[in-house]
């Protein structure tokens, strides 16, 4: 009796530093929330003051459709056709928005895949190579878009080819750390053989490496796409080309029910586009299984 006596006391014991750890773990991570909500002035009396606001912003954005005049003519108020009045242009410049995604998604994960090989810690690349490639895409991933896309915009000039390349730098940083990922827990039995039959290093990331690694490779470079298509409409702001310019000058002019228009269609788009690349993306992974 005094053995388990002892063994309960042990673990009695031990359950109360856990619980002691768990609390004392809460206490600081309460305090730094406090301290995060006071350094960003995360006040809420300042967010209860704003929710009604952005009730009655959206209250403005909801068109005035009346049933009687629902299938009417452009030029009657209350009508599907006098919201989205303007959607044959509308369309062309989610046509651009969309391409302008596909274009920065393809160079991107291009440029990922050289870049994975070498970043990848399994590869057995230079330390230096590993190294200059891990800050760079570490330093790709983390300036947003926007931020590439006013330099370019500078440099280039107002268009879509500012925002291609925003979004194509930005996504080969985000690649090309899961992509390195992948790489590095793929089985190295295959690398080790293509190395024994004289392989170089190149042939071994081709014939070993990039086998294995493709199903999670076209898994996340489908998904990046989707994420991409949400970023192309948000660089338009900065005058990047897209849907965004749109976007933003109603915004500017609050014509209000054009805002919700153009949000329509953007999310009708992103989930049209979701839907096609999760079916496309599941078959392909099936066919490579």
């Amino acid at each position: 009796m005094s053995a388990i006596a002892a063994q309960e006391a042990a673990f009695q014991d031990l359950r109360r530093q856990r619980r002691q750890a768990t609390l004392i773990g809460l206490v600081v991570l309460l305090a730094c929330l406090l301290l995060a909500a006071w350094v960003s002035e995360f006040h809420p009396a300042t967010l209860a003051a704003g929710v009604p606001r952005i009730g009655e912003y959206f209250s403005r954005i909801t068109p005035d459709l009346r049933w009687p005049a629902l299938f009417a003519g452009t030029e009657t108020e209350g009508g599907l056709a006098f919201w989205f009045y303007r959607w044959d242009a509308w369309l062309i410049l989610l046509f651009e928005t969309a391409q302008m995604a596909a274009l920065a998604t393809l160079f991107g994960a291009a440029a990922a895949l050289l870049l994975a090989f070498v970043a990848a810690r399994n590869t057995g690349a230079p330390a230096w190579a590993n190294q200059v490639a891990r800050r760079f895409l570490e330093a790709s991933r983390t300036i947003p878009e926007i931020v590439f896309a006013l330099i370019f915009v500078w440099a280039f000039g107002v268009g879509a080819l500012a925002g291609i390349l925003a979004i194509a730098l930005h996504t080969a940083g985000a690649l090309g750390k899961l992509f390195a990922d992948a790489i590095e827990n793929i089985e190295m039995r295959p690398w080790d053989g293509v190395r024994a039959s004289g392989g170089t290093w190149a042939q071994c990331c081709r014939y070993a490496a990039l086998p294995a690694a493709l199903p999670d490779m076209l898994s996340y470079a489908m998904l990046r796409f989707e994420i991409n298509i949400r970023s192309a409409s948000v660089i338009g702001f900065v005058g990047a080309g897209g849907i965004g310019e749109e976007l933003y000058k109603v915004i500017s002019f609050n014509y209000y029910e054009e805002i919700s228009a153009i949000l329509v269609l953007i999310i009708m788009t992103v989930m049209v586009i979701d839907m096609v690349t999760d079916r496309l993306r599941r078959r392909v992974i099936e066919g490579l299984a």
